[in-house]
């Protein structure tokens, strides 16, 4: 076994270099044409190429690829621009279908002409992303679940093939977690229950708007919903020229995902800026919009507690209750890699105390310097975590790539909604566990207790605070 997996590595160190040979060849020999002569140019020409090449990968293979492709280009926090720039387009304007099989679908499923149910039908897409083409109704991809089922054995086959080959490298979690997700999202009925659930979860937030499911019109292959308008959250041209507030928009989809997170244990986690529109309302100042509801995570009471109390210790620099915290949750040893993991900071801000320090260019490039480095320690934490964490490690993700968009990066405001969250979370577990009046009057006076020592903690943050543009 140890010979053929050194074969295989020096095959391809062996590659690499003959790839150089070539390259030098195919340039007569100048030593210009190699990059570590003119290294700076020659990074952002490498990454360019490689993620233009990755976008065509996504694009042939579509369905799970393109979902890969999505996460890609919202990591603008942590991951190359031209990765982040040239991978964007799949929000929205992933590879279509040709209009003849989304007509065939549909007279499939509703048993009727869909120009016998929609009196105009636009044969050009609004948008198109990894299982959704979107017309004036939404309307599902044709072809995704048998192709999906080819897609998800591919990637256990590769992801056993990387283990034996870089036994540092154990990704068995991913090929799992993707064949539980994707029938998941493949049931479009399940999609509407789903949109419906947490438009009636969140109906006193009149800013939030679900679109309205016609059940009369869907199948498990066919959603038509609501249309509703708006720009992407990441369209900055959009919110400038309609005058919308950014920090506005950070706040309500703070305290949006804090809810569902820390209160509710039901997160829709595809968040990727094609899903979050946003606009005006002469009401409601910003109204945010929510779409794609195929995935969402279920947490446990237990899990929200748990992950409640690990966000209170990081939020408190507290190092010893992190260490117990991720104990819990199964990292072990590795804590301190999951803490920066989760909060998605260095652990030199998480001790300095998150709220206190911005996210700078400096702590970005050593994000970007160290991952690398870092690959098998943290492919072993997402083999060793608690399952529920991996869905919620890819939420927030995309929203801190939301919020590097918007600039409001490490904002007081979502850590006291945070925070506020987190309490709320673990006295009601606590609550949950008494047994007397006298005991619940006592869990209940320590929660306001402690919401009113962070409000005043947070005015005290606000008032000492001299940097421009904090809120």
């Amino acid at each position: 076994m140890w010979p053929a997996r050194r074969l295989l590595k020096y095959g391809a160190v062996t590659g690499a270099l003959l790839g150089t040979a070539l390259s030098l060849k195919a340039n007569q020999y100048s030593l210009d044409s190699i990059g570590v002569v003119r290294l700076g140019r020659a990074a952002t020409t490498v990454h360019k190429t490689a993620a233009e090449k990755l976008l065509a990968l996504c694009c042939t293979n579509r369905g799970v690829y393109i979902k890969v492709g999505q996460h890609i280009g919202a990591l603008d926090y942590l991951l190359p621009k031209e990765y982040v720039e040239t991978m964007k387009v799949l929000h929205s304007h992933a590879p279509c279908s040709k209009l003849e099989e989304i007509k065939r679908v549909l007279r499939e499923d509703l048993k009727q002409d869909p120009m016998d149910i929609f009196m105009d039908f636009d044969p050009e897409p609004l948008g198109t992303a990894s299982l959704a083409q979107v017309h004036k109704a939404t309307l599902k991809v044709p072809y995704v679940r048998g192709n999906s089922l080819v897609d998800m054995k591919t990637m256990e086959v590769l992801v056993k093939l990387v283990a034996w080959a870089f036994p540092d490298f154990q990704f068995q979690w991913l090929a799992e977690e993707t064949k539980r997700n994707v029938p998941i999202e493949l049931d479009f009925s399940q999609e509407g229950h789903n949109a419906e659930k947490v438009g009636s979860m969140f109906r006193d937030y009149t800013w939030l708007k679900v679109p309205r499911i016609y059940w009369e019109l869907s199948t498990k292959r066919v959603l038509t919903m609501e249309y509703l308008e708006g720009g992407q959250v990441n369209d900055l041209n959009y919110i400038r020229d309609n005058k919308i507030d950014p920090y506005e928009v950070s706040d309500k989809l703070s305290q949006l995902y804090s809810q569902m997170i820390f209160i509710h244990g039901f997160v829709h986690s595809d968040p990727h800026p094609g899903n979050i529109l946003v606009r005006k309302s002469p009401k409601e100042g910003v109204e945010i919009v929510l779409l794609d509801h195929g995935l969402y995570a279920v947490l446990t009471n237990e899990f929200r507690y748990q992950y409640s109390n690990l966000w209170l210790s990081i939020l408190n620099s507290d190092k010893e209750a992190m260490k117990k915290n991720c104990d819990n949750l199964g990292v072990g040893d590795l804590y301190g890699l999951f803490v920066c993991m989760v909060a998605g900071r260095t652990w030199d801000a998480v001790l300095s105390g998150l709220e206190k320090t911005k996210f700078t260019t400096n702590e970005r490039e050593m994000f970007e310097k160290e991952i690398p480095n870092l690959l098998p320690q943290i492919s072993d934490v997402l083999a060793k975590v608690n399952r529920q964490m991996l869905l919620i490690l890819k939420t927030n993700d995309l929203m801190r790539g939301v919020e590097a968009t918007l600039k409001a990066q490490s904002r007081k405001t979502s850590f006291l909604v945070m925070s506020r969250c987190c309490i709320q979370s673990v006295y009601s577990e606590q609550l949950s566990q008494c047994t007397t009046r006298l005991s619940r009057w006592r869990t209940n006076l320590s929660m306001n207790w402690a919401l009113f020592k962070l409000s005043l903690y947070y005015t005290y943050l606000s008032l000492c605070s001299i940097l421009p543009n904090t809120r």
